[in-house]
C-alpha cells in the first residue's frame, strides 16, 4: 500500500506496540514485515509490600507515547505514513479511574501480584466451592461429560482478576464511592490506552498547543487500533495458524499455547482455554499454561550478582556437567499448572561447599526447561492433538542452554525465529490486514 502526498509517492507503514510486563517495545513494519525502526523503554515494577506489584499508570502512558514517537523517528518516516496501530498488551493487569477526571484510584495491579492470596485460599475452601464441586461430581457421574469433571477440580489462583479487583476495591474508598455515582472505570492496559488515546476525539488533548503527533495518533478511526492480548499475538506473529501449532513465549513468564481449532479445550490439570482470534466469522482457540517466573528467575540471580550479563549464562551452564546437585524451584509467585499452588514459594536446594556459582546459574537455567517439559507433557496428555510444530519466542528464548535442553526434553525439533519480538509483530499483522498493506501491489 502507498500513498500520494505532494507529487511524491510515500510508503506506508504499520506501527506496533507491545506493552510487557518489563519493557515497553515498538516497531515500524514495511509491507514486507520488515521492521524499518525501533525504540523501547523499561517498565518499573513498584513492589509497596511484600507479594504486591504494581505499574504506574501514567508512567506508563509516556513510555507508551515514547516508544511510538521512537520507533516512527528512528524509522527516518513521517508520521502521516503509518497506515495503522496495532497494540498487544501482557493481560490481567488492571486498574480503576475516575470516569470523569481520567485520575486512576490506584496503581495497575500486576498478573504476578499476591495480594489477594488469602481471599483466594478463601474462595477454594469454602462451602460454596466445595458444594459446586460436589454437585459437578454427581453430574459427572451421570453424563460423563468432561466438561462437569473439569467444573469438579476447580480451583482459582491469583493470576484471575476478580479476586485482586475485589481486594483493589475494598481498600480504595474513592473506587467506592465512583461505582456509587456511576463514575468509576476498569480495564485492563488495553483498555487503559485506548481509553487515553480516544480521549482525544472528544477531549481537549488536541487543543491548540498540544502534542501534534500525539493528536495524529488519536485521529486514527478506531478500526485501525486493533488490539491483542500478548500470547495471542505472539501465536498469530509465529504464523500458528493450523491446529497442533504450538508457541512458547518465554519472557517474564513462560506461556505455552496449542491451536485447538474451532473448539475450546476442558482441561482437568490447569490449563486454560481462550479465544486466539477472530477472523470473519471464524473463531480459533487456544489451550493454554504458564509458569509466572521466568525472566524473573533470571533477573533475580543477575541481582544477586551470580552473573554480570545475561548473555554469558548459558556458557556459564555448559562449563559444568551438572548442577552438582543443585536444584532451584522457580517459584516467586506460586506454581502455575500442572501443581496449581498458589502459596509455593522459590527455593534452592542441594547446596553444598563445593556449589560454584557456575552450578547455581546451571540449575536456575534447567528449572525453566523442566517447567518447559511439565507444561509439554501435560499439552500432550490433555488435548490428544498431534503436535505439528513448535515454536519460542521471548527474551529468554535467545539462551541457547535453556533451548537446547528444552528440545531434548521434549524429544523434537524446536523453532527460534531471528527476532524475539512476536506479539508484536502479530498486532502489525492484524493491523494490516485492516488496512490490507501486506496485500499485492
Amino acid at each position: 500500500m502507498s500513498s500520494q502526498r505532494n507529487g511524491f509517492l510515500k510508503e506506508s507503514f504499520i506501527l506496533s506496540v507491545d506493552v510487557g510486563t518489563s519493557s515497553i517495545r515498538s516497531h515500524v513494519y514495511d509491507r514486507e514485515a520488515n521492521i524499518r525502526g525501533t525504540c523501547s523503554t523499561k517498565v518499573v515494577l513498584l513492589y509497596p509490600e511484600v507479594g504486591h506489584v504494581e505499574m504506574e499508570p501514567d508512567m506508563l502512558w509516556r513510555g507508551f507515547i515514547s516508544v511510538v514517537k521512537g520507533a516512527v523517528q528512528d524509522a527516518g518516516v513521517h508520521m502521516r505514513q503509518i497506515s495503522a496501530l496495532g497494540i498487544s498488551t501482557l493481560r490481567g493487569t488492571f486498574t480503576t479511574w475516575d470516569r470523569r477526571t481520567s485520575v486512576p484510584f490506584h496503581n495497575f495491579i500486576s498478573w504476578q501480584d499476591q495480594r489477594a492470596a488469602e481471599l483466594v485460599k478463601s474462595w477454594n475452601t469454602s462451602c460454596t466451592m466445595t458444594a459446586i464441586r460436589g454437585v459437578m461430581k454427581l453430574v459427572y457421574s451421570l453424563t460423563r461429560q468432561k466438561r462437569s469433571l473439569a467444573a469438579s477440580l476447580i480451583v482459582f489462583s491469583t493470576q484471575h482478576v476478580t479476586f485482586r479487583l475485589v481486594w483493589a476495591l475494598t481498600h480504595s474508598k474513592q473506587a467506592r464511592q465512583a461505582i456509587e455515582e456511576g463514575n468509576c472505570c476498569f480495564g485492563t492496559i488495553d483498555t487503559w490506552l485506548i481509553y487515553k488515546l480516544t480521549k482525544g476525539v472528544f477531549h481537549p488533548l488536541c487543543s491548540e498547543g498540544s502534542d501534534g503527533f500525539l493528536c495524529y495518533l488519536v485521529s486514527l478511526p478506531m478500526s485501525i487500533l486493533p488490539t491483542m492480548a500478548d500470547q495471542q499475538a505472539a501465536m498469530f506473529g509465529e504464523c500458528c495458524f493450523d491446529v497442533g501449532d504450538v508457541k512458547i513465549t518465554m519472557g517474564t513468564g513462560t506461556f505455552m499455547d496449542i491451536n485447538t481449532g474451532n473448539e475450546p479445550h476442558t482441561s482437568l490439570a490447569g490449563l486454560y482455554p481462550l479465544v486466539g482470534w477472530k477472523i470473519g466469522s471464524e473463531v480459533v482457540y487456544l489451550a493454554e499454561g504458564n509458569a509466572a517466573d521466568t525472566g524473573t528467575a533470571v533477573k533475580w540471580a543477575q541481582e544477586l550478582d551470580l552473573f554480570t550479563d545475561v548473555g554469558e549464562t548459558s556458557a556459564m551452564a555448559a562449563s559444568v556437567s551438572d548442577s552438582d546437585g543443585v536444584c532451584f524451584v522457580p517459584s516467586f509467585s506460586g506454581l502455575q499448572a500442572p501443581l496449581n499452588d498458589p502459596k509455593a514459594c522459590a527455593s534452592l536446594m542441594g547446596l553444598k561447599p563445593s556449589t560454584t556459582k557456575r552450578h547455581l546459574v546451571r540449575a536456575i537455567l534447567e528449572s525453566l526447561s523442566f517447567r518447559n517439559k511439565q507444561l509439554y507433557d501435560i499439552m500432550l496428555r490433555e488435548t490428544s492433538i498431534p503436535i505439528t510444530k513448535i515454536r519460542v519466542d521471548g527474551g529468554v528464548s535467545s539462551n541457547d542452554f535453556v533451548m537446547q535442553l528444552t528440545a531434548d526434553l521434549f524429544g523434537r525439533k524446536v523453532a527460534r525465529p531471528q527476532h524475539h519480538d512476536m506479539s508484536c509483530l502479530g498486532a502489525a499483522f492484524v493491523a494490516g490486514l485492516v488496512v490490507d498493506i501486506f496485500g499485492p501491489k
